[in-house]
C-alpha cells in the first residue's frame, strides 16, 4: 500500500457527476494524479474540461495561484475503460445510489487494480459492508462519504466496513487531509453520522406542521432567528430537493426498524409524490417567484391597542427583562383583567395553565429559551381571548418581530433543538462517532451553529431532559423519549460531550 502523503499517488474516480467532479477537482489540487471513468460516452472528458475551467476562473479571479491551477488540471485525466484504473493506488466509486451497481463496479475492479490498491465508495447511505459482501479482498474496502458541493464543503466521512483494515482506514484519513478536507471516523451505520444525525432538525419542524402549529415560513424563522441556523428546515428541504431528503428520511427511518425519533410525515411524502421537489420545480414547501425568491411572510402583526400593564407567572428573568425592554408595566398582583405571562419549559399553554391554576383565557406564554432579542415566539390555550393576545403582539412588535402560534409544548424552538440535541446523544450513546466528531461532522456537513451535544450544553442537558420528559408525557410519543447518554449526564450535572 502505497503512503498517501507520498508523491506519486494516483486516484480513480468511477463516475463523472457532480460528486465525483469535485472530488477530482479536490483531488488534483492536493497534489494527487486522478483518473476519471465514467460508463456515458464523453462523460469523463466533459468533466476534466469542467474542471479546469473552474480552476482557471479560480485563477483569474485571484482566489488561486495561475502555476498551481495549471499543475492541477495537468493532473488530470479521462480514462476509456474500467482496466485503465490499473496503475491507482485509490479508486473511489461515486455512482447512482444502487447496490448491485455498486457491488458490480468494485467486482470489476478487483479484477484490474493491485491487490493492496484500496477501494472506497461515497455513497451516501448504503452500507460499506453490504457492498464490500462480495468482493474478494474486503479488508481493503471502506466508504469515503464526501458532501455537496465537494470543493466547498470540507467534511468527509471515512468509514469502516467489518473488515476493513486499520491501514486502509488510517490511509483515507491522510488521503482526505491532503485533499483539504477534514475527515471524521463514522461506524458503518445507514445514513452514517451527518445523514443520520441531520434527520431531527426537519422531521420535528415536519411534525410542528403537520399539527398545524404554525406555517413553514414561522418555523424557519424561529430557527433562524433564536438559534442561529442559517437556514430554515423548510427552505433546507426546498434547496436540497424533496427527492433528495424524503428517500433518505424514509430509508433511515425504516433502517432503524420504525424508530419514531427519525418519523416523517405524510406532507413530506406527498410533496415527493406530487412533483413538488422544492426550487427545482418551483413549488415545494413554499412557492417561488420568477427569481427562486419564497413567497412567504413568517411575521405575525396586530392592529390592537398594546398591553399596557401584565402580570408575571414565574420569575423567569428573561421574561421579566423582555416585558420590561417593551415599556410594559408589571403589576404586583393579579387584576383579574391584564394578560398573563408565562415561559413554559416543554409544556403548552393549555398543560401550564392547568397545573398553575391560572386563567387560560388571558395567558400568553413566551418561549424564553431562544435568542430574544430579534423574534419572540408566544401562544395562547384553546378558547383564549383573542384581544388579550393581539394586545400582547402588538406590544412585542414594537420592537420586536412576532411569531403567534398555535398551542405546543415546547413552542417550536425547545421541540426542534431538543430533538436535534437527543438524536446527537442517542448517536455518542451507540457509538456511530467520538462525541467532538460528531459535533464536528454536524456543523461541517451540514452548516449547523452548534453541533447537538453544544446545543445540549448551551441549553443545560437537564432542561434539554425537562423538556423532552414533558414532551414524551403530553403527547404520548416515544418520539420524545430522551437518549440514556442524555439522561446520565444530566443526573450527574455533566456536559453531554463528556465521553463515557
Amino acid at each position: 500500500m502505497r503512503d498517501m502523503k507520498a508523491d506519486g499517488v494516483t486516484l480513480g474516480i468511477i463516475g463523472a457527476g457532480a460528486m465525483g467532479s469535485g472530488i477530482a477537482q479536490v483531488a488534483a489540487t492536493g497534489g494527487i494524479r486522478v483518473l476519471i471513468h465514467d460508463a456515458r460516452a464523453g462523460a469523463a472528458e466533459k468533466a476534466c474540461a469542467a474542471i479546469a475551467a473552474r480552476l482557471t476562473k479560480r485563477a483569474e479571479a485571484g482566489k488561486m495561484d495561475r502555476a498551481e491551477a495549471e499543475a492541477a488540471i495537468a493532473r488530470l485525466g479521462a480514462a476509456e475503460g474500467m482496466a485503465d484504473m490499473a496503475p491507482c493506488d485509490v479508486v473511489i466509486e461515486a455512482v447512482i445510489e444502487d447496490l448491485a451497481v455498486k457491488r458490480a463496479v468494485f467486482a470489476e475492479l478487483e479484477g484490474v487494480v493491485a491487490p493492496d490498491a484500496i477501494l472506497a465508495s461515497n455513497t451516501s447511505s448504503l452500507p460499506i459492508g453490504a457492498i464490500a459482501a462480495s468482493s474478494t479482498h474486503r479488508g481493503r474496502i471502506a466508504g469515503m462519504h464526501f458532501f455537496n458541493p465537494v470543493p466547498v464543503m470540507k467534511l468527509v466521512e471515512v468509514i469502516r466496513a467489518p473488515e476493513t483494515t486499520d491501514d486502509v482506514h488510517a490511509a483515507l484519513m491522510i488521503l482526505a487531509e491532503r485533499m483539504g478536507r477534514t475527515p471524521v471516523a463514522v461506524r458503518d451505520t445507514p445514513g452514517f453520522l451527518v445523514n443520520f444525525g441531520g434527520r431531527a432538525y426537519p422531521t420535528e419542524a415536519l411534525a410542528i406542521l403537520h399539527e398545524r402549529v404554525a406555517e413553514p415560513a414561522a418555523i424557519d424563522a424561529v430557527m433562524r432567528d433564536g438559534f442561529g441556523f442559517r437556514m430554515g428546515p423548510f427552505e433546507l428541504m426546498d434547496l436540497t430537493g424533496i427527492d433528495v431528503n424524503y428517500p433518505v428520511t424514509r430509508f433511515v427511518h425504516e433502517s432503524a426498524f420504525g424508530d419514531p425519533r427519525l418519523r416523517s410525515t405524510p406532507a413530506h411524502r406527498y410533496l415527493f409524490e406530487t412533483g413538488s421537489l422544492g426550487r427545482k420545480s418551483g413549488r415545494g414547501f413554499f412557492a417561488y417567484d420568477a427569481d427562486g425568491k419564497a413567497l412567504a411572510h413568517p411575521d405575525s402583526g396586530s392592529t390592537a391597542e398594546p398591553a399596557a400593564a401584565v402580570v408575571l407567572d414565574g420569575d423567569d428573568p428573561v421574561l421579566r427583562d423582555l416585558v420590561l425592554a417593551s415599556g410594559a408595566t408589571i403589576l404586583d398582583a393579579d387584576d383579574g383583567v391584564a394578560p398573563v405571562l408565562a415561559a413554559p419549559l416543554g409544556e403548552d399553554a393549555t398543560a401550564h395553565a392547568v397545573r398553575r391554576g391560572l386563567d387560560a383565557r388571558r395567558l400568553v406564554c413566551l418561549d424564553t429559551v431562544p435568542d430574544t432579542s430579534v423574534r419572540v415566539t408566544l401562544m395562547t390555550a384553546p378558547g383564549a381571548d383573542p384581544a388579550i393576545r393581539d394586545s400582547v403582539i402588538a406590544r412585542f412588535a414594537m420592537a420586536r418581530k412576532v411569531t403567534a402560534i398555535q398551542d405546543s409544548p415546547g413552542f417550536i424552538a425547545q421541540r426542534i433543538v431538543a430533538m436535534v440535541a437527543n438524536l446527537g446523544c442517542e448517536m455518542a450513546q451507540t457509538g456511530l462517532a467520538a462525541p467532538e466528531d460528531i459535533d464536528l461532522a454536524m456543523r461541517l456537513g451540514l452548516n449547523y451553529p452548534k453541533g447537538p451535544l453544544e446545543l445540549a450544553d448551551a441549553l443545560g442537558p437537564d432542561r434539554v431532559l425537562e423538556i423532552l420528559t414533558r414532551l414524551q408525557a403530553l403527547t404520548g410519543d416515544d418520539r420524545y423519549r430522551p437518549s440514556q447518554w442524555l439522561r446520565r449526564r444530566a443526573a450527574l450535572g455533566r456536559s453531554a460531550r463528556m465521553a463515557a
